[in-house]
């Protein structure tokens, strides 16, 4: 066995490379335990890590991650073991796991049920399917809340690995739930279940354990209490797969949301939001580049400012700067337009739209009230679109299918 931990490091490096070479996993299995013994799942992740950093494609390292997990499944679990607060987003993520262990188990179940029939069967698969849909939130929330932190921390195998293996795991669901309508005669079932729905199960499960015993554990020696306390707090906008949250979590998140005061500022010539930093230069640009024209109307009703876009709908010049927003409409328009602002004013409403047409486009237009945190009236940002292109189209347009466009 490796004597020291760069010995080890090395040691577990090259069987990973060998399997990128075609070592089998038995060979690889026999030599893990002869040359390294147990491994902590930082070291995992760090290998991996390098061999990306080093070139190796993110594609093929996932490849072979469910390999690596099954040669280190011993060592790993020997070393996993950790409590975490209730209230810890680590313990929330493994609470989402075992219900979803439950429909995965469930599933499982079904498929090995002698002599049901098939219209029975796949009545209870498609509802299992339809409660394990909840996924998406687990995995959304892992993947916009966990990784970017673990980026920040110099780890980015998680984001370019997991991620895609996520993103597989969607993928065999959709044809899963799409395969089980077409099911109708027992052996149809049995292919099925062969072919399509126990590897959804096996990948699923496999992720699970990739989670608690390789992710979790690196990110609770990588991220510091404020990370997680921002995952924390974030992780209310994103949601929760399949669990309540538990009390002591809403009051922790409300705690904090008093506590920490999130306005923006200016600091090092740069506005400072709670989402990020931008110079005015950057602020500008991306304001005028939006596909939609805004105009900003202050709580005094006098437009304070509006986007220049290239391509304007509407005609704009600075001069209205300063003007009273009911001037800036045609007289049989003002009433309305007065009635929205009051309303706004009061609290009676947040938004009102329209649409029409103007010189052959479908304009549609949004009146939205701004306010601070406290509910005060800021003003009113009037947003208008020309949705024209929008009508006729069906489906999705994926955005990979943007690699056969031309650009």
């Amino acid at each position: 066995m490796a004597e020291s931990g760069n010995d080890r490091k090395k040691a577990i490096r090259e069987i990973i490379l060998d399997l990128h070479r075609g070592l089998t996993v038995e060979e690889a299995r026999d030599r893990f335990e002869q040359e390294v013994g147990e491994i902590s799942s930082t070291e995992i992740a760090s290998i991996e890590q390098s061999l990306i950093d080093e070139g190796m494609s993110p594609d093929e390292i996932k490849k072979f991650c469910n390999v690596h997990a099954l040669i280190f499944q011993a060592a790993l679990e020997r070393n996993a073991a950790r409590e975490e607060s209730p209230a810890h987003p680590v313990h929330l993520f493994k609470l989402e796991n075992r219900e979803i262990e439950k429909i995965t188990g469930a599933l499982q179940k079904v498929g090995e049920a002698a002599g049901a029939g098939p219209a029975v069967a796949v009545r209870e698969i498609r509802a299992l399917l339809t409660k394990l849909a909840e996924i998406e939130l687990h995995y959304t929330r892992k993947e916009q809340l966990l990784f970017p932190y673990l980026e920040k921390a110099g780890f980015m195998g998680p984001s370019k690995v997991m991620w895609g293996k996520d993103n597989e795991i969607r993928d065999l669901y959709k044809q899963t739930l799409s395969a089980v309508e077409t099911v109708a005669t027992r052996e149809q079932l049995d292919a099925f279940i062969s072919g399509t729905l126990n590897p959804l199960v096996e990948e699923i499960e496999g992720m699970i354990f990739k989670e608690e015993n390789i992710l979790f554990p690196t990110s609770l020696e990588k991220l510091n209490t404020d990370a997680w306390v921002e995952i924390l707090k974030e992780s209310d906008e994103v949601g929760y797969a399949f669990i309540e949250k538990p009390a002591e979590t809403e009051s922790l998140i409300r705690e904090l949301k008093h506590a920490v005061a999130e306005e923006p500022g200016w600091k090092d010539e740069r506005a400072v939001f709670p989402t990020g930093r931008l110079s005015l230069q950057e602020l500008m640009h991306i304001l005028n580049i939006l596909p939609v024209e805004l105009t900003f109307v202050g709580p005094d009703d006098t437009v304070r400012y509006f986007t220049d876009s290239a391509n304007r709908i509407f005609v704009r010049t600075r001069s209205v700067i300063g003007r009273k927003v009911q001037n800036c409409h045609p007289p049989q328009s003002v009433d309305l337009v007065e009635k929205i602002l009051v309303s706004f004013k009061e609290g009676a409403r947040d938004r009102a739209e329209f649409w029409l047409n103007f010189k052959g486009r479908l304009i549609y237009i949004e009146f939205l009230a701004v306010r601070d945190r406290s509910g005060n009236y800021l003003g009113t940002l009037e947003v208008a679109q020309d949705i024209t292109g929008h009508k006729t189209r069906e489906g999705e347009q994926r955005l990979l299918d943007q690699n056969d466009r031309p650009s």
